[in-house]
């Protein structure tokens, strides 16, 4: 039986295994890049997990392997622990045939095993950066014969501070190796990674992932911070939820907004990079079986979702880069259903919002959220329906032999019948209704013009001399601008410097003043390069941690 990866020319051996697994025909970035990975060239690819990348690299790197090697001859870099763990499962699936040995290392696990794995030699090794580079500095792990490093999700390694581990790694590698570059976006910070690693890599960028809007109603609140929980529980009283996928920004928000949902009434389970693969499966098959109908999610974890029915995708925190709205509300609207996309946006979140809206083509509808009345109303609604339903099923034959005894005993039937809903209705005490604090939205006088500053009524009006740490930069020609995090945070100027100049492009050396408060920072950058650093606000993290850059 022959398929289309046959003119691939793949060994016979991983041509049987792809066969084997049910493969029938390659990818586009499975056609594209297989054939220049064969000939040693550097590529780039631009996709998605579920456009078949990592076949795209695991095949070429099995086919090219020289059997007893005593060194590894293939690296690859991956975000998380759980992406490490299934890129090397699907090593592992594709290998059954050629006898290549796979290790996967990563952080939370002993260093003995791994150790132990690699002295008795192995050929392709895929782990996270800092479990990588913490084996080569002890002497464990030796780059120096590779011939092919893949840089997996490159976006999201950059976006969680790996940039300094990634660069380590790569200085342990001969200058002569294959460099094969694999990320869903492409930021400033990827281009200039691979500008200068990568020896004149071919490109494929395969088509960003469609999105049918006219079958997702999109939809936004304005709320405070504060009161994004008390906001999401009081959407959940009047939505038609049957499947739910929350999105947030961090791993340790995942489990506090789980928990916090749960104890609400709402059970939700957690999908982040924390879940070992096994409990991950778990996670999936419980929310596919509609067993559970409340998943928060990290993006990284939720990379290679798919699940036809989810009703409801929220952006509980907006996504660091605006194509990956389109990926999440993807996510619901499938398979000709309809589906609806709920964001939580803060004022402070408005522009970015609208930038999200112009990259999508799409506009979401900003509605305002449930009032207390509302959600009573709604409560006293579904409970009526309930007991409409029993009313018109009639198989209530021990109930009504409950209320006759009642009624001997000299009840009122109406009087039985308001206490049955009251006491049907106990469990909305475990659901309060959060208040909500008054939104204040920004003034149409405070926007701010193209060239990136303040007019001039907006701008403090102090002395001079007391400026220099104040909203605007008293150095001509210089714009002032805050960074949300401060000395609280551990922060240091050489940070600020190399964080904001490597993101966003620009030289260190522009930079200018930098004053680092307790809780935020200033500093200043030349005017010409202002909105290039507001551009990619969202790509911003120090100390593997979110940040914003707006307007001081």
């Amino acid at each position: 039986m022959t398929s289309a990866f046959d003119e691939l020319y793949l060994r016979p051996e991983l041509a049987q295994v792809v066969t084997e697994l049910g493969y029938q025909e390659p990818t586009p970035i499975q056609t594209a890049i297989i054939p220049l990975m064969l000939e040693g060239r550097d590529v780039i690819g631009q996709a998605q997990t579920g456009t078949g990348k990592t076949a795209a690299f695991a095949l070429p790197i099995l086919n090219n392997m020289v059997p007893g090697e005593k060194l590894v001859q293939a690296c690859v870099l991956a975000p998380t622990r759980e992406l490490a763990l299934q890129v090397a499962q699907a090593f592992k699936d594709f290998n059954r045939h050629t006898g290549s040995r796979i290790l996967a290392v990563y952080g939370g696990q002993s260093y003995s095993p791994q150790i132990n794995a690699l002295r008795r030699g192995v050929d392709v090794v895929v782990g996270t950066p800092g479990r990588l580079l913490d084996l080569v500095q002890k002497k464990s792990l030796d780059l120096s014969n590779i011939r092919t490093l893949v840089l997996d999700e490159a976006d999201e390694m950059l976006s969680m501070g790996f940039i300094e581990d990634i660069e380590a790694i790569l200085a342990a590698t001969p200058a002569s190796r294959q460099t094969a570059l694999f990320s869903a976006t492409m930021p400033p910070a990827v281009r200039n990674l691979a500008d200068r690693y990568l020896n004149n890599p071919e490109v494929i960028a395969t088509q960003r992932e469609q999105v049918t809007v006219a079958a997702i109603e999109q939809r936004y609140y304005l709320v405070n911070e504060k009161d994004k929980l008390a906001a999401l529980t009081r959407l959940f009283e009047v939505e038609p939820v049957t499947s739910a996928l929350i999105f947030v920004r961090t791993r340790a928000a995942s489990g506090d907004l789980a928990n916090e949902l749960t104890v609400r009434g709402f059970p939700a389970e957690v999908l982040n990079g924390d879940l070992q693969q096994e409990a991950r499966e778990r996670v999936m098959a419980r929310f596919r079986n509609h067993q559970v109908k409340v998943l928060v999610a990290t993006d990284v974890a939720a990379r290679g979702l798919d699940v036809e029915d989810i009703s409801h995708v929220f952006n509980y925190d907006l996504p660091m880069e605006t194509e990956i709205y389109v990926h999440r509300i993807g996510r619901t609207g499938r398979a000709g259903k309809t589906g609806i996309a709920i964001s939580l946006v803060t004022p402070k979140e408005q522009g970015y919002f609208r930038r999200i809206e112009a990259f999508s083509r799409s506009k979401a509808q900003r509605l305002h959220l449930p009032t207390e009345e509302d959600i009573i109303r709604g409560r006293e609604e579904e409970l009526l329906e309930e007991v409409k339903v029993w009313l018109n099923r009639a198989r209530y034959r021990r109930e009504r032999e409950l209320v006759t005894r009642l009624v001997e005993a000299g009840f009122d039937p109406f009087e039985i019948a308001a206490a049955a809903l009251k006491v049907a209705r106990a469990d909305e005490k475990q659901r309060p209704i959060a208040a909500l604090s008054e939104i204040v939205e920004r003034p149409p006088h405070e926007t701010r013009p193209r060239d990136g500053r303040r007019r001039e009524a907006d701008s403090p009006r102090m002395p001079r001399d007391k400026r220099s740490h104040g909203r605007t930069s008293h150095e001509q020609g210089m714009v002032r601008l805050t960074l949300s995090c401060g000395k609280a945070h551990g922060l240091r100027p050489n940070l600020v410097v190399s964080t904001i100049a490597y993101h966003a492009g620009i030289p260190g050396e522009t930079i200018g003043k930098i004053h680092i408060a307790e809780e935020h920072t200033l500093f200043d950058v030349p005017e010409q390069y202002a909105a290039q650093v507001l551009a990619h606000s969202g790509s911003y993290r120090i100390l593997r941690q979110p940040v914003t850059v707006e307007l001081a």
